[in-house]
């Protein structure tokens, strides 16, 4: 606070005296540097009411609020604006208070013009010194980087990087063929993306700079391709989303991740139709300490739900997700309770207690190769019994909809997990006959990151130091990031009418093996550095995924990554036959639960692999 003060005292004491100067200046410019002493005591004498009059004025357009290290162009328009208002006003006091002296004309041209030379000037070279720019050549400099794109991100990025020790900008790239030889904010457009190779060889640079936040992630990606063939590291700014929030700043730069490299587009979504659905609402979500179950709750939260009701099996799941929310959303009304949704007695004691209206049933046994052997009955039991008890419970306490999270694997399963799956989707088909309820199920692939999933493995054995193992060089998966995911649930779950099942538009199928060398890359290392080992193909696991958006598979739907599913409905007494087996208190073996499963998902074809 103290050395604030001195420095706004400073900065007064320093215009003050610049007024002072240009005022007599002025009147030696006027007179040729011969200024005859009656004009110089009428000079001295105006000085005694101009220049507390100039301060005055200084005050009241806040000129003392910023600091002189980041003056810019809204200081300068700030000093214009103060000085001609000074220089207005020296007049009409000249005239009102009629002071007698004579002010020549030319002075209150000349005043204002020097004073802003010196107000402004001064600034400039404090900045340029402050940021070693004016003796820079003789300062050590950052890391020379290319700046991949030359629009507001990477012109603002430049100008939140002047004076950096860390890094240099030495050109930009862009493949707006107008900017090209342009200069912006003192750094050159050098050419197109594609030029990348020749600059980076010629101007001895090892690292660049993605600054493209608004272009599609094919583009992106095809710079950070581009970096990785000729060897430079890529880092990038953050997402266009949060710089606009004002959450993040341009400079805030960070390495490049997987999902920058999947080559998919942010989802568009209905803001008004969701903030409909959920805003004010009781929201139930199943599984919420899970990967997708945590990101829906995340996404809900920003709708401002009345009250978010997480219910979660894993004490230490739950734990963690609550103290995520706790500190991003402390306003909010959230409940964390523990349960099983194969507990009747505790689901119905939820519902009954928060009375959700919209449901997100996201728990569920998901990993394939574990399901497989020795706990295909308890497959059962969570994924499909607890999808009965949750559906059954939101139907009879009154909830408006329903949206169960499925998955690819349901689709021609060839194991345990996606055939329960499949009859999951069965058991909502068949309960959305009824009345009351609408039942939304969504169908999607693999999230990258997710519990369980192959990029945790992978980083895993990365850190040390190798070998990483894939199953099969050709085994391929749809992916998609979490937030992804979760987006399109929401936007599903808001479309859904009853009945229908949505599948999500996952992009092109991405090679596992491919997965962990782009992994291995963006861990600063090489293929000689980590060696890739195939193992063989795990029980029950496909080496190819079924196409979901298949357009003789199903329906558009008028949101471009949600098509509906083209599905047999579920026969009444077939549910009845499937409440009574799942059920049942049996122990049933895997092969008993594989032949019984055969009734209700007759497209369930085991793999002979691990059988």
């Amino acid at each position: 606070m103290i050395r604030s003060r001195i420095n706004t005292g400073i900065a007064v004491f320093h215009d003050v005296a610049a007024a002072t100067f240009a005022w007599w200046f002025a009147y030696l410019l006027r007179f040729n540097f011969e200024m005859p002493q009656s004009f110089s005591d009428e000079m001295w004498r105006t000085l005694i009411w101009v220049i507390p009059l100039q301060a005055a004025v200084f005050g009241s357009f806040g000129l003392y609020r910023g600091i002189w290290r980041y003056a810019s162009i809204a200081d300068l328009r700030r000093i214009l604006l103060a000085i001609l208002v000074a220089s207005a006003l020296i007049p009409l006091a000249h005239s009102l208070f009629r002071i007698d002296v004579v002010i020549p004309r030319s002075i209150l041209i000349i005043y204002p013009l020097l004073l802003l030379v010196i107000m402004g000037g001064n600034r400039l070279l404090y900045r340029l010194w402050k940021e070693n720019l004016l003796y820079g050549n003789f300062h050590l400099r950052g890391e020379p980087v290319v700046i991949m794109g030359a629009g507001r991100a990477g012109v603002g990025l430049v100008r939140e990087l002047e004076g950096s020790r860390d890094w240099h900008p030495v050109g930009f790239l862009d493949d707006d063929k107008s900017k090209h030889g342009k200069t912006l904010n003192g750094i050159k457009v050098l050419g197109g993306v594609d030029d990348l190779a020749r600059w980076t060889k010629k101007l001895q640079v090892c690292q660049i700079i993605v600054a493209m936040p608004s272009a599609s992630h094919q583009q992106r990606k095809h710079v950070i391709d581009l970096a990785n063939q000729i060897g430079v590291k890529a880092l990038t700014v953050p997402a266009f989303d949060d710089l606009l929030s004002g959450r993040v700043s341009v400079s805030q730069l960070r390495e490049i991740e997987l999902d920058d490299l999947l080559g998919r587009d942010p989802v568009q979504l209905d803001d008004a139709g969701l903030h409909q659905q959920l805003t004010g609402k009781v929201v139930l979500i199943t599984g919420a300490g899970g990967s997708i179950g945590s990101e829906l709750c995340r996404q809900v939260a920003r709708f401002a739900p009345g009250k978010l009701v997480l219910f979660e099996s894993s004490e230490f799941a739950l734990y963690n997700i609550e103290q995520e929310l706790r500190c991003k959303f402390p306003y909010l009304d959230i409940e964390y309770l523990a349960g099983d949704v194969r507990d009747a007695l505790r689901v119905d004691q939820v519902f009954a207690q928060c009375k959700p209206s919209v449901v997100f049933h996201a728990a569920a046994y998901k990993h394939v190769p574990l399901m497989e052997k020795h706990n295909a009955w308890q497959a059962v039991r969570n994924n499909v019994l607890g999808t009965w008890q949750v559906a059954t419970c939101a139907q009879n306490h009154g909830a408006d909809k329903f949206v169960l999270i499925s998955t690819d694997k349901a689709v021609n399963p060839t194991n345990v997990m996606g055939a329960t799956k499949r009859m999951a989707e069965i058991v909502c088909q068949g309960l959305a006959k009824r009345a009351g309820m609408r039942f939304v199920i969504v169908r999607f692939g693999n999230v990258l990151g997710s519990n369980g999933s192959v990029i945790p493995k992978f980083r895993e054995q990365i850190a040390k130091g190798g070998p990483i193992t894939v199953t099969h060089p050709e085994i391929n998966r749809f992916f998609m990031s979490i937030p992804e995911a979760a987006q399109l649930v929401m936007q599903a779950g808001y479309m859904g009418q009853g009945g229908e099942i949505f599948v999500l538009d996952m992009g092109e199928p991405v090679k596992i093996v491919d997965l962990a060398k782009d992994l291995i890359r963006l861990s600063g290392l090489n293929e000689d550095d980590i060696r890739i080992e195939f193992t063989g193909l795990r029980p029950g696991e496909k080496l190819y995924e079924e196409v979901l958006a298949d357009n003789e598979q199903t329906l558009p739907t008028p949101h471009p990554k949600l098509r509906i599913a083209r599905v047999r409905s579920a026969d009444e007494e077939a549910l009845e036959q499937l409440k009574a087996w799942i059920f049942s208190d049996v122990q049933a073996s895997d092969e008993e639960v594989r032949q019984k499963m055969r009734q209700w998902v007759p497209e369930y074809a085991p793999t002979s692999n691990g059988h």
